[in-house]
C-alpha cells in the first residue's frame, strides 16, 4: 500500500452527506466523518441496524459489516472490471454449469453476524433466485475478491475477509492481488480459518480445487498491471 493510497479517504464528503440524509433518522447523528473514514458514534451498529443502513445509501456508497465494523467498499476501477470479466469467461468455459455473480452480498462470519458485499460469488446457476440483498453463504462455492487501490485493502481483503469466509464454511477463496500481481487460493476452511493458502504470480497456471475444480490460465492479468 503506498502513502499515496494510505492517505485517500473511504468515500468522499458529498458521499457521506448523501448517506447522512438518506440514513434512517435513529443513525443520522450516530454517523461521523473523521480523518477520511465513516465511524459510528455510541458504540457498533447491530446487524439490523446496518441492513436498513445498506439499503439506504447511495448507488456510489457500497456498505460492508466486518468484525462489527462498518466499511465502506472502494468502487471498482477499469482494470478491476475487466479482472472480473476474465474470471466469469474461464467460469463459463470450463464449467457451464455455474455461475460468477458480481457484487453478492453474503452472510459470513461464525453464526452470520458480518455481512460482505464480494466482488463475485460462484455458485450453481440459478443459486440466488428469491434472495434477499444478503444470502445464506451455504450453496456459495468460491468467494471472489479482486483488490482495489484503497486504505483499506491489506486489512479487509487479506486478513478480515479469508476469516470471516472461512467461518461461514464457503469453501474457496480467491484473492486477486492488484499490489503484489498474485493470485491466492484460500483453500479447506476448517475452525475458522483456510488451511490451505498458495500463492501464485500473475502467468502462471493455478489449480483452483473441487467443488470448483477450474485450471486457470492467469498470463492476461498482465494486461491489468497497474
Amino acid at each position: 500500500m503506498t502513502p499515496d493510497t494510505a492517505e485517500r479517504p473511504q468515500m468522499s464528503a458529498e458521499d457521506f452527506e448523501e448517506l447522512v440524509r438518506r440514513a434512517p433518522r435513529e443513525l443520522r447523528n450516530r454517523l461521523e466523518f473523521l480523518g477520511g473514514r465513516l465511524c459510528v458514534r455510541h458504540g457498533p451498529l447491530d446487524i439490523d441496524e446496518f441492513e436498513e443502513l445498506a439499503a439506504a445509501a447511495p448507488e456510489t456508497v457500497r456498505l460492508e459489516y466486518i468484525k462489527g465494523k462498518l466499511e465502506v467498499k472502494a468502487m471498482p476501477d477499469g482494470n478491476h472490471r475487466e479482472i472480473f470479466v476474465w474470471l466469469q469467461e474461464q467460469c463459463m468455459q470450463y464449467r457451464p454449469d455455474l455461475r460468477l455473480y458480481p457484487e453478492s452480498g453474503i452472510k459470513a462470519e461464525a453464526y452470520r453476524n458480518g455481512r460482505a458485499r464480494t466482488d463475485g460469488a460462484v455458485a450453481q446457476r440459478g443459486h440466488f433466485r428469491g434472495h434477499g440483498e444478503w444470502s445464506d453463504s451455504e450453496g456459495i462455492l468460491m468467494a471472489v475478491e479482486i483488490t482495489s487501490h484503497d486504505r483499506d485493502t491489506d486489512r479487509r481483503d487479506r486478513v478480515d475477509k479469508p476469516a470471516g469466509y472461512a467461518a461461514a464454511g464457503i469453501p474457496i477463496y480467491l484473492l486477486v492481488d492488484r499490489d503484489n500481481n498474485t493470485v491466492v487460493v484460500f483453500s479447506e476452511p476448517k475452525d475458522g480459518r483456510y488451511q490451505q493458502s498458495p500463492s501464485y504470480r500473475w502467468g502462471s497456471v493455478v489449480e483452483l480445487p473441487a467443488p470448483v475444480g477450474i485450471t486457470l490460465n492467469t498470463e492476461e492479468l498482465k494486461d491489468y498491471a497497474d
